[in-house]
């Protein structure tokens, strides 16, 4: 899955790999930094050359349009809360340390890792919350589907689903309950920082912490 710093995304993605030039990662290094100041809709393609002093029409040689650099950097982070679970559950065998250690990760993978200089994981994860929905929340979801543009999500979602399966073999909605412990991570935070009402997180330092709590006690209630 993983190639020293890059991840294999879904070739659908984008025209040019942008982890493979200077340039490339100049964009995705300054897009996330851009999309997580003035948000998707505001962000353009025509800003971003501004930004890195690069023509427009360089820009479209990696991705067609936003919404694809945006599908793009979601993806690569799915692929990187993967990794770490990969990582981190390699010499576990007990299905519920594993799940335990999975929802750590799912919502402490933001640490910035050094050998990806071009990508901030703890920026890019405010993005995933903010805006991660809008990538499959649109009209043509279902071409982009068979495309193969969400893969990295589903196949996160699968290894948790077969975690859960592993714990309780009976329990028969594990992949909805996989998809929820992800949007679960999402919108909690979400909703603290920004709709309170709608959440029982506290919108202080732990929150995170709060929240893992939260989703390990839904998964031991609904497991058990």
């Amino acid at each position: 899955m993983i190639v020293g710093i890059k991840f294999k995304l879904n070739e659908s993605l984008y025209l040019k790999d942008p982890q493979e030039t200077k340039l490339g990662k100049k964009i995705l290094h300054t897009s996330i930094l851009m999309i997580d100041k003035i948000g998707i809709e505001s962000f353009t393609f025509k800003k971003l050359a501004l930004e890195i002093g690069s023509a427009e029409k360089s820009i479209y040689r990696y991705f067609d349009n936003k919404h694809n650099l945006l599908l793009f950097l979601t993806s690569w982070y799915w692929e990187w809360v993967h990794y770490l679970i990969d990582v981190n559950t390699k010499n576990i065998e007990e299905p519920k340390r594993k799940l335990e250690i999975i929802i750590d990760n799912i919502v402490h993978a933001t640490s910035e890792n050094p050998l990806t200089e071009y990508i901030n994981e703890n920026i890019l994860h405010r993005i995933v919350i903010n805006e991660g929905s809008k990538a499959y929340h649109t009209f043509a979801v279902d071409e982009e589907n068979k495309e193969g543009r969400f893969s990295a999500y589903k196949s996160l979602v699968k290894i948790v689903a077969d975690v859960i399966t592993e714990i309780n073999p009976k329990f028969i909605y594990s992949s909805s309950l996989a998809s929820n412990l992800f949007e679960m991570a999402n919108n909690q935070i979400y909703f603290a920082e920004h709709l309170p009402k709608l959440t029982s997180l506290c919108t202080g330092k732990n929150k995170e912490d709060e929240l893992i709590e939260m989703m390990k006690f839904f998964s031991n209630k609904l497991l058990s």
